[in-house]
């Protein structure tokens, strides 16, 4: 089963050079996994990205519906991943918008075996810091817009396949996140994470540990940290909604556990998976 695309409701591989998403990153991506043809986690992923789209003045009139529809055309019922782009549409020359436009909705399954690539992984991760910076923006923190240059200039730092990720920090020098995913870490017997109101990417998983961790009576704190405060912790793990939670065995030239609360937190995903 080769991987399948449908822009604005239709099978293509391509779009306009005039489309804004193109021209101006004037747009919002969400990656979610699928299995057996279920989005998971799918109504987090939806809210935020009509948050995002709304805050970079992209209709949503009709758009959760509109992608309801193209989903259930793509008729997928295996693994994989889908990667859901809209944009603010195609249109003339310069950053106003003069003229009336629709959004394009860009819909891309790959079928790959997300829960084989799972459990591949290493029981526990090496991660580095990246010495490229994030600019602090809180009119884009959070969202996921398409402007990911800082997150590749990032990943271009290393080559060595033993390294799965990257850490970084903003202009400031407060830890945010790494290239590809959010950090936890447990430091004086509480589950941090930083603080993203001035950069990053609000993540689906992190927000739904914050969560799970708070009922499940786990201490959490959001916050500003430097490197060295999270190179002193208990533990250390990373997320996203592909690699879901992993624990890091290293980071620099520091060794760490696979504590805990990073196990609990691997447990109660995988139940909260079972329900969606």
């Amino acid at each position: 089963m080769s991987t399948l695309t449908l822009i604005n409701g239709q099978p293509a591989s391509t779009i306009s050079i005039a489309d804004r998403g193109f021209a101006y990153g004037q747009g919002v991506f969400e990656t979610i996994q699928v299995r057996c043809g279920r989005r998971l986690l799918w109504d987090a992923h939806l809210a935020r990205l009509l948050d995002g789209c709304g805050r970079l003045a992209i209709p949503t009139d009709g758009v959760a519906e509109q992608l309801e529809r193209d989903w259930s055309s793509l008729a997928v019922a295996r693994d994989g991943v889908l990667k859901l782009t809209v944009t603010r549409g195609a249109g003339g020359r310069g950053y106003a918008v003069t003229e009336a436009m629709a959004p394009s909705r860009i819909l891309r399954f790959t079928p790959a075996p997300v829960s084989t690539l799972q459990q591949g992984e290493p029981d526990s991760v090496r991660l580095r810091w990246c010495s490229t910076r994030l600019a602090r923006q809180p009119l884009l923190a959070g969202i996921k817009h398409l402007n990911r240059l800082e997150q590749v200039l990032a990943r271009a730092e290393w080559q060595d396949p033993a390294i799965r990720e990257g850490l970084v920090c903003d202009t400031d020098g407060w830890v945010v996140e790494g290239t590809m995913s959010n950090l936890f870490f447990v430091r004086d017997g509480r589950l941090c994470t930083p603080d993203l109101s001035y950069c990053g990417v609000s993540g689906i998983i992190r927000n739904w540990i914050l969560q799970a961790a708070s009922a499940a009576d786990v201490v959490c704190e959001v916050g500003h940290y430097r490197p060295p405060q999270v190179e002193q912790a208990a533990e250390i793990f990373i997320c996203n909604s592909l690699i879901d939670i992993l624990p890091v065995g290293r980071l620099g030239a520091r060794s760490y556990p696979v504590g805990a609360v990073t196990r609990l937190m691997q447990q109660l995903l995988q139940q909260e998976y079972q329900l969606c």
